[in-house]
């Protein structure tokens, strides 16, 4: 298996479009793409691992500029990782605060199914709404109780 491929064959191995890998290249978000000597892009496994990268941040919520600014981190190498880093931890942070919301969300989506499901088999409204069901997570962990000397 060849180490080196063009960009028809990147596309096909990360299931992205020829024009968006272009797209990201002009927005200069694919470091360290070759040419062959037919001026073609010449990309390498790190190219599929670096787009698959990318994806998952965009579906976090990361934007484009910030994408560029991880990517300029990554261009300076060992110099930068600690921004690299800070930048990272800086998105997970907001990805679990997402997450939490989410679940918050999903709780009571799902108590408001769980409603409707006990409205049509009793045929009557529940009493109980369903935002007195969904069972939110807790926002704080529990302090423990002080003990008296």
């Amino acid at each position: 298996m060849a180490t080196d491929f063009h960009i028809g064959e990147l596309a096909g191995r990360t299931g992205r479009t020829v024009d968006t890998i272009r797209w990201y290249e002009k927005q200069g978000l694919i470091p360290g793409v070759a040419r062959d000597a037919g001026g073609r892009r010449v990309y390498t496994e790190n190219h599929v691992a670096w787009l698959d990268l990318i994806d998952r941040l965009r579906r976090t919520g990361m934007s484009i500029a910030q994408l560029r600014q991880y990517t300029a981190l990554t261009r300076q190498g060992k110099a930068a990782l600690k921004e690299q880093r800070a930048l990272l931890a800086a998105h997970g942070v907001r990805v679990r605060e997402t997450i939490a919301d989410w679940t918050e969300a999903l709780a009571l989506i799902d108590a408001k199914v769980d409603f409707y499901g006990e409205w049509m088999k009793k045929g009557k409204r529940p009493a109980v709404m369903p935002h007195h069901r969904a069972k939110a997570p807790r926002k704080e962990a529990k302090k423990a109780p002080k003990r008296r000397a």
